[in-house]
């Protein structure tokens, strides 16, 4: 099955397109979350058998951990195992929110389906006849495994250029103005313009221009001049 993109808007209004991970990269992933789990346990072996009776008990309690309680916890802090990292997937939330407790939880129990009859035949079946590559823990708890390349922040460039409005702006309207300044770096260039475009009759501009002309009267009532 090929990876296939999922859209979702946000409450703002912006569309995300979300790129669903397919079986093949999954079983990757899950395959070195496999791999971990297992090292962990073999290096921890000899040294709990030196323990007796509680060792047998302590390596019963860490097989519990690093397969129930490792995907789960690493789920909901990071949105992704090691497995997962490794091949740059993450694990969200339909809407494309991180994943919650109960979705992480649920999403990991129903594997002791989606395994059945052998071999994750049915989670596979359920993953090639989904549009985005769900499995029955997937379709259960609401959540989608997405593609995550690495992230480079990249600072917004500081506008120093400074304009006084060529309107008197009433005390609501400076708040307003000064708040597109300060959130407008973490939104889209389009939809920044999209905002800029309600105030034409004050920036007298549109399009990069017009978002241009408001930091700069911002930065006139920040009194930057």
């Amino acid at each position: 099955m090929l990876d296939t993109y999922l859209e979702v808007v946000t409450p703002e209004g912006v569309p995300l397109q979300l790129p669903a991970a397919g079986p093949v990269p999954r079983a990757l992933a899950w395959l070195i979350d496999l791999v971990i789990r297992f090292g962990v346990l073999i290096v921890m072996s000899p040294l709990l058998l030196m323990l007796g009776d509680m060792g047998q008990g302590i390596y019963l309690g860490l097989m519990f951990l690093v397969f129930w309680v490792y995907p789960i916890v690493l789920e909901v802090w990071l949105g992704q195992t090691l497995g997962k990292r490794a091949l740059g997937l993450r694990v969200v939330a339909r809407d494309g929110a991180p994943l919650g407790w109960m979705p992480a939880i649920v999403r990991n129990l129903l594997r002791t389906v989606d395994i059945l009859p052998f071999g994750y035949a049915l989670g596979l079946v359920s993953c090639l006849c989904d549009a985005h590559g769900r499995r029955l823990g997937d379709l259960v708890a609401g959540s989608l495994v997405v593609h995550s390349p690495p992230r480079t922040f990249v600072a917004p460039p500081r506008i120093d250029t400074v304009l006084a409005p060529p309107l008197p702006l009433q005390p609501g309207e400076q708040v307003a103005l000064i708040a597109f300044a300060e959130r407008a770096p973490a939104l889209s260039a389009p939809r920044q313009r999209e905002l800029a475009h309600i105030v034409t009759p004050l920036t007298e501009a549109d399009g990069q221009t017009g978002v241009l002309r408001l930091y700069a009267m911002a930065n006139w009532l920040l009194g930057r001049r």
